[in-house]
């Protein structure tokens, strides 16, 4: 299968998602805006999965490249692709859907139970993740969800976890980070405060979520993978 990413900023990369790739003998190509913006013809790859980044949606003067990523994903989007979102990926999908993107009444950073919603349960893909979900969350901003799609997780500090409306999927949370990956986010901010926000000593300490946690990634996007050969 070929799988194309887009990377916003060198310190939020694929994760555990270049493990799947690896074992189940996939093929990755990028689109890095920090590096190189340019982007493949939609009908090039079987996947686009668009990743996290510390900038927002709405953050078009700070990173003018935004306009040309949501008018690609557009492009995806009205050629039917499959296409995943994670975090800020997940926000810019359900704003080109028509949901809206704002700040959340609270930011999350840490290790926080998602819950799958009833109607998640039923669906081919979201069916894979468990009732109850031991995530990482790193982000200040939500997405409503957007008309007609499956809402499908959620949490105590933010409603709107996760959608899928056809081929497009969206996940607020992270399945993806290891602890490599998530050192390196810890660099990017000097603030740990709020309700929802932990303290990095809490969130690396146990390593053993991050065995769970690329274990439910890996059963997350297998279960992709099947829906795209089935067409």
């Amino acid at each position: 299968m070929r799988i194309h990413v887009l990377e916003h900023h060198p310190m939020e990369g694929v994760g555990t998602i270049a493990d799947w790739i690896v074992v189940r003998g996939h093929e990755i190509t990028r689109t890095r805006w920090y590096e190189d913006p340019s982007l493949p013809e939609p009908d090039s790859f079987d996947l686009l999965i668009v990743m996290g980044g510390p900038m927002g949606v709405y953050d078009d003067d700070q990173h003018p490249w935004l306009v040309a990523e949501k008018a690609f994903l557009d492009r995806c989007i009205a050629a039917d692709r499959w296409i995943l979102g994670i975090c800020l990926g997940a926000q810019l999908l359900a704003d080109r859907l028509g949901g809206l993107v704002a700040r959340n009444a609270w930011t999350e950073i840490g290790w926080w139970p998602v819950q799958r919603t009833l109607e998640a349960a039923s669906d081919p893909v979201f069916s894979a993740l468990s009732e109850h979900i031991d995530a990482f969350h790193w982000h200040g901003d939500t997405f409503a969800i957007p008309r007609h799609a499956i809402h499908a997780a959620y949490s105590a500090g933010c409603a709107a976890q996760a959608f899928r409306k056809g081929r497009v999927m969206g996940l607020q949370f992270h399945l993806e980070l290891s602890e490599e990956s998530l050192r390196g986010l810890i660099g990017a901010t000097d603030r740990f405060e709020g309700p929802y926000v932990q303290n990095p000593e809490a969130f690396l300490a146990p390593a053993d979520r991050f065995r769970m946690l690329r274990k439910t990634n890996f059963a997350f996007l297998d279960r992709i993978a099947s829906e795209i050969e089935r067409g």
